[in-house]
């Protein structure tokens, strides 16, 4: 498990970079194991249980971000949250979204869809924290968009609400500091 040193030294290296073209992000490696999740669409994690109080501190967290809306999701199952930005709130990635003005939702289970900058999606790849979405190859603009998987204590909150902060910066062009 990260331990309180090492999400210290995640949380440092993580700041959120202004610029939308390029994002440096560094990501611990995910200590837990991937879970295994369906190919197509429905996307979604298999056999994974969420924790409904870091869901809701995530969601908590995340509507305190500037002109966000949590609320019903655009695209879906039943029971997601989405993540909306207000009509104020430009878009500087508007190919990125899926429908409205929704960066990122949240499932039941914990796990999100979002769309980071694809560097940051490789990263997040790379270190055990997302598999890419089956339709990030299909679709232009999509090559970020990812799951990202279930946090199950509040060390692995601490790094996927960092990926959420990366992808509103992405999608909207305006940086994030806590």
């Amino acid at each position: 498990m990260l331990n309180s040193q090492n999400l210290l030294v995640a949380a440092l290296m993580c700041v959120v970079a202004p610029s939308v073209s390029a994002q440096d992000i560094t990501l611990p490696l995910r200590e837990t194991p991937r879970p295994r999740t369906t190919d197509g669409v429905p996307h979604i994690q298999l056999g994974i249980q969420g924790n409904p109080d870091l869901s809701a501190e995530l969601t908590r967290r995340v509507a305190k971000f500037p002109g966000v809306i949590v609320g019903a999701p655009r695209v879906s199952l039943p029971g997601a949250v989405g993540f909306q930005l207000t009509d104020d709130i430009p878009l500087a990635r508007p190919e990125v979204i899926v429908g409205g003005k929704e960066f990122a939702h949240v499932y039941p289970d914990g796990s999100l869809h979002a769309s980071l900058n694809p560097e940051v999606a490789r990263t997040a790849v790379e270190t055990g924290w997302a598999i890419s979405h089956p339709w990030a190859s299909q679709r232009a603009g999509w090559e970020g968009f990812v799951m990202i998987y279930t946090p199950i204590s509040e060390d692995e909150l601490e790094v996927v609400f960092r990926l959420l902060q990366s992808s509103y910066t992405y999608v909207t062009g305006q940086s994030l500091v806590d």
